[in-house]
């Protein structure tokens, strides 16, 4: 199902022994679109804590009662290793809290390859043995990074987005697949441009992000964002809408955060 970023804001985050506080952000991986960690305020059973809690974790949201349940116990969360969330989360970190909680980080093999997979639209294969070292590879030089591309949802929303001729309007939004944790599309307010409507964007048109100067640039021309699938934020987005999108826009490459 997709859900907004901003929706989840502020939901009861339910152990299953307790509640451990309310939803405070989401931190995503700017290289493959796909949510790593909860951000959650603990409230008054641990105050002034924030913990991160891997999307391994994570249950389906609730938006009827504005709950967000995960797989752990109180005791496991009051246990996990101690981060500044307005500090840039290390790879050794992150290696260091999956240790903790026991789930593979999401650099292995396993999760890398179906996170390729999906982007693909490919039906996962057998990968060759060349194919398994290379992404063996690739695991180890993420696990060696200090750099670990994660970025706050909170940050990105209220960036500047540009075409390849021109500004477009603002990031107001994100929607997330809560079977994988991808980001499925960017939602973008075009009221500087386009009579105030809002749009919605695949990840995958995005050419750059320039982080300090808060601007995304896109691959993709004023007019083919125009022209293409109106979004209605009170419509549910079905395949039907999903499949005009990927044929109005047609393959696009891969996002390469700058």
């Amino acid at each position: 199902m997709l859900i907004k970023a901003t929706d989840t804001t502020g939901y009861d985050v339910q152990a299953s022994d307790g509640t451990l506080g309310t939803v405070s952000d989401l931190l995503f991986d700017d290289a493959s679109w796909t949510v790593r960690w909860l951000v959650v305020e603990t409230g008054n059973w641990w105050a002034d804590h924030r913990v991160l809690i891997p999307a391994s974790a994570l249950g389906h949201p609730d938006a009827e009662a504005r709950t967000f349940p995960v797989n752990l116990t109180m005791a496991q969360v009051k246990g996990s290793p101690d981060v500044d969330t307005h500090r840039p989360v290390s790879r050794q970190f992150e290696a260091s809290a999956y240790d903790y909680y026991g789930f593979s980080p999401y650099w292995g093999t396993d999760l890398y390859m179906s996170g390729f997979s999906y982007w693909g639209g490919m039906v996962p294969i057998a990968p060759s043995q060349e194919v398994e070292r290379r992404v063996d590879e690739i695991a180890q030089m993420m696990r060696q990074s200090e750099d670990a591309n994660l970025r706050s949802v909170a940050e990105i929303s209220g960036y500047h987005i540009h075409a390849t001729d021109g500004d477009i309007g603002h990031l107001s939004d994100v929607l997330i697949e809560d079977t994988d944790w991808s980001l499925r599309y960017l939602i973008v307010n075009t009221s500087n441009w386009w009579q105030g409507k809002e749009v919605l964007i695949s990840p995958r048109s995005t050419q750059s992000i320039r982080w300090t100067e808060q601007l995304i640039y896109l691959g993709v021309t004023r007019d083919l964002i125009r022209t293409g699938p109106a979004y209605d934020a009170a419509r549910r987005i079905d395949a039907t809408f999903e499949a005009d999108m990927a044929s109005h826009y047609g393959a696009t490459k891969p996002a390469d955060a700058a």
